[in-house]
């Protein structure tokens, strides 16, 4: 019997800064299933603006956000554009069929190869 591996940890590249001004970058995002993806369509906020989508997606699958109890629509908000577009880039990674590594071909002898990329913030 094969597991699936479901939850995949991140670290902001800036961080979420809460009201108490607290700094908060490493997270949990789960895999997204399909009302993860269709439920939100319904939802009168992106039907008005169907740029909110993206936000109301990554507050259903971030499972986990530094030391925050809740993650929700206005914690998503809230984020750097720097972080939203990491997260969003993060979300299509996991989801494409689970494949994270990047398949690369080297410039100077043509050589293919897959690599992980290493996540922002971190060295």
């Amino acid at each position: 019997m094969s597991s699936i591996h479901t939850e995949f940890e991140f670290a902001l590249p800036r961080g979420y800064l809460d009201a108490e001004g607290n700094l908060h970058r490493e997270g949990v995002m789960r895999l997204a299933t399909a009302a993860d993806e269709i439920l939100p369509l319904k939802d009168p906020r992106v039907q008005s603006n169907p740029a909110y989508l993206v936000v109301i997606l990554l507050s259903r699958v971030i499972t986990r956000l530094g030391s925050l109890e809740a993650i929700n629509p206005k914690v998503i908000e809230g984020l750097f554009a720097a972080d939203l577009a990491y997260l969003q880039e993060f979300y299509n990674r996991i989801n494409r069929n689970g494949k994270t590594a990047l398949r690369l071909v080297c410039p100077h002898c043509q050589q293919a190869f897959e690599a992980e990329p290493e996540p922002p913030g971190e060295s």
